[in-house]
């Protein structure tokens, strides 16, 4: 085994496909196969399942994968470690989908043209499956929401510096009734992410302490702010989301807004890690933040 196999292996999983794999990498399939081949023969478990079109993960692939991740990840990072003259390599960055709809196309536009050399591999999910993979050495940084009173420990083992804060809004369907208290909130439904959302999180926490009957609250999960806007628009149910984001779906529909919190937008990352591509990136969101020094002290 080595760090060309292990690379030749994630191609693989990525794309499931040995052709496709064997073009990412300018290899040609017969070699990819050779590869795919004697990993297995050396690990003695098939870490794919051969499928008439598919090369598909089997349950061992998935978890070696895994630690593929984390062993080309870390090769990678020690080898900008040791290379310092400019950023280059890869930098895996994470963030929540409303980060990266409202705050992130023009960093990375301008941040590509400067540093053409580096690699960004951008992946999103809720805040607490991005923390988790940083934590995994998955990904190096994310940008993550986290509550002024969020004592979740997980947090302890990352380094977080507060970049954007965010205006969160309580989204409802046109001609509803003002709200001053969760109890004027009439939909018995809230449209949201998947566990490990902050927004969803607060979002719950808000609606059910207005009333005993809110704890009947059911929540619709869905996939994008675009599904949680049209769902509201169409008097489905409740949403809650950056204004910021709010603002970009306009077109969708017509809702009535109510105001929140504030919610602060962290950069998240490993203690000490500091590749140059990293410290760049940092650099710049710390420009681009709409958060005053004093307030992030």
């Amino acid at each position: 085994m080595d760090l060309a196999t292990l690379a030749v292996f994630r191609a693989v999983a990525r794309e499931e496909s040995i052709t496709r794999a064997a073009e990412l990498l300018g290899r040609v399939p017969s070699n990819v196969t050779t590869r795919i081949q004697q990993l297995e023969a050396e690990i003695g478990v098939a870490l794919f399942a051969r499928e008439t079109r598919r090369m598909v993960l089997t349950s061992e692939g998935k978890t070696y994968l895994d630690y593929a991740e984390r062993i080309l990840n870390l090769a990678d990072e020690a080898l900008q470690q040791i290379n310092p003259e400019g950023p280059g390599g890869t930098l895996r960055i994470g963030s929540m989908e409303s980060t990266v709809a409202s705050r992130l196309p023009s960093l990375f536009a301008a941040f590509t043209r400067d540093w053409p050399e580096v690699t960004i591999e951008l992946s999103t999910a809720p805040t607490r499956q991005l923390a988790d993979a940083v934590q995994a050495h998955r990904i190096d940084c994310a940008l993550i929401a986290i509550a002024a009173d969020d004592s979740w420990s997980a947090l302890d083992a990352l380094e977080t510096i507060p970049v954007f804060r965010e205006e969160l809004v309580l989204l409802l369907p046109k001609g509803h009734r003002p709200v001053h208290s969760p109890a004027d909130v009439e939909p018995k439904a809230l449209a949201a992410f998947a566990p490990g959302c902050t927004y969803r999180m607060l979002a719950e926490e808000w609606l059910m302490g207005g009333s005993p009957a809110r704890a009947r609250l059911k929540i619709q999960e869905v996939g994008s702010y675009h599904a949680m806007f049209a769902c509201t628009a169409a008097g489905a149910c409740v949403s809650v989301m950056p204004k910021s984001v709010a603002d970009t779906l306009s077109h969708l529909g017509s809702v009535e807004e109510h105001e929140l919190m504030a919610v602060d937008t962290h950069l998240a990352f490993r203690p000490g890690f500091a590749t140059p591509a990293f410290l760049e990136w940092r650099k710049r969101l710390l420009a681009a933040s709409n958060i005053e020094p004093s307030a992030s002290a």
